[in-house]
């Protein structure tokens, strides 16, 4: 498991597919808990992301790290909500 700056633990935004067996000790409520911080970054980095190109930045490099942090982030909510929402089979 990656560890984030600052400390051990879980770095949220290093997580892999294999990683989520690990989320099974979290509660139900802390996932969901977890899903919705993931969903207001990923609009909180689409909104800055609007802001700076609607601004004509130049830092193209910093919009480029805050849409790859945004893929990141929706690869996240894919794999929580996945966990989370029980395939229903038809």
């Amino acid at each position: 498991m990656a560890v984030c700056e600052g400390g051990p633990g879980p770095c949220w935004t290093a997580l892999t597919r294999s990683e989520v067996w690990e989320w099974r000790g979290l509660t139900e409520d802390e996932m969901r808990k977890r899903l919705e911080m993931l969903r207001i970054e990923h609009r909180d980095l689409d909104a800055a992301i609007d802001a700076l190109s609607g601004a004509g930045a130049h830092d193209q490099l910093q919009v480029a790290r805050l849409k790859k942090r945004k893929l990141l982030l929706k690869d996240q909510i894919a794999l929580l909500e996945d966990y989370l929402i029980p395939d229903i089979i038809a």
